[in-house]
């Protein structure tokens, strides 16, 4: 099998790490941070490189590319600490709104694909448990219209969207795979409220309430299409989380080499260099799943889903040594907020997190 980039994937890879580099340097990431973790000046950003339109059909005006160019981006926002929602409304989002009618589609998607709007998913509920179909929000239809009512937790930057999708049901049992529906939702309408807070990582979410609000139905056998979303958003993270790593061990290798003890620098020890070994070693089973998850997206359901389950339990084992590790070999300051290392180590643990854990 054949694992080298294609000459636009290294073009496209270049191309987001020049932007990295010469525009989201870690100051204006912890500033952004401090200032509590509004992004939407940096998906901006991202949308003049062409980026928010990258899983966006061509016919409405996006680059239509496919999960190994969305790897590739991934990996560089993640060495990047880039904070800003990509994998929500640029990823997961066109996923979901391709099994929308044709004039929901021909509404929203041109916006996602030009960086106008920002439509994150809005899935999780207190009870649920990262369980995908507990979904107990219910929809109700009132002639040609529907209105939602419940509750949606942890909005990945809930406050600064101008959509959500919204799983709710539509029949059965609150565990039932079917009979859920899937809806669009904009802020401002009547019974929809939305309160916005700072997460540890530095980003934003929200908690979502829903009273009688009026929805947009993008598709009422939606379960299966969230679960093909939630599995792209997974392998999202799986390469965001080798960037991160990757970033984090070249940051303590550099400190390694200059920070002295007892006379001479950390990296002439050999017992701390067996343990920066075992953090490369960590980091490139992170890297061989991850490739797997992206390569197995298309696959059919059940090996998607095994795959997805794979390389989701060993980013969790990878990123909690490779973060606990550089963090104990830089001593106190790695845990000191001016220090940049705390940060990968936050994202890290938040990472970990989305979308279920390793259990």
């Amino acid at each position: 099998m054949d694992f080298d980039f294609s000459d636009d994937q290294l073009a496209l890879r270049d191309a987001v790490a020049r932007w990295v580099e010469k525009g989201f340097g870690f100051e204006r990431r912890h500033g952004l941070a401090k200032a509590g973790g509004f992004t939407r000046a940096v998906w901006q950003e991202l949308a003049d490189l062409g980026l928010t339109g990258l899983a966006v059909p061509t016919e409405h005006g996006g680059m239509g590319f496919g999960p190994v160019e969305a790897m590739v981006v991934m990996e560089e926002l993640g060495a990047g600490l880039v904070n800003a929602p990509f994998a929500q409304g640029a990823l997961i989002t066109p996923t979901l709104l391709q099994a929308a009618p044709a004039a929901l589609q021909a509404d929203w998607l041109p916006r996602v694909a030009e960086g106008s709007a920002l439509v994150v998913l809005a899935h999780q509920e207190r009870a649920a448990r990262y369980r995908l179909h507990h979904v107990t929000t219910p929809a109700q239809r009132e002639g040609d219209q529907w209105r939602l009512s419940g509750g949606k937790s942890v909005v990945p930057a809930g406050d600064e969207a101008d959509a959500f999708i919204v799983p709710a049901r539509l029949s059965g049992p609150a565990d039932a795979t079917e009979g859920i529906g899937l809806f669009l939702v904009t802020p401002g309408s009547p019974g929809c409220s939305v309160r916005g807070h700072a997460t540890q990582d530095g980003a934003r979410a929200a908690e979502l309430q829903l009273q009688a609000c009026p929805a947009h139905l993008v598709c009422e056998q939606g379960f299966a299409v969230l679960e093909q979303a939630v599995d792209i958003g997974i392998a999202a993270l799986c390469a965001e989380g080798v960037g991160l790593m990757g970033k984090l061990t070249a940051i303590t290798v550099e400190y390694m080499n200059t920070r002295k003890q007892f006379g001479t620098t950390l990296a002439s020890f050999q017992a701390l260099r067996h343990r920066i070994a075992d953090v490369k070693m960590q980091l490139e089973l992170a890297r061989s799943m991850s490739y797997f998850a992206s390569l197995k997206l298309g696959e059919p359901v059940p090996a998607r889903r095994r795959a997805i389950s794979q390389a989701k339990v060993q980013i969790g084992q990878s990123a909690r040594f490779v973060g606990q590790q550089c963090i104990q070999l830089h001593g106190g300051i790695g845990v000191t907020d001016e220090y940049i290392a705390s940060h990968y180590f936050k994202r890290l643990t938040m990472l970990e997190m989305q979308f279920g854990d390793r259990q």
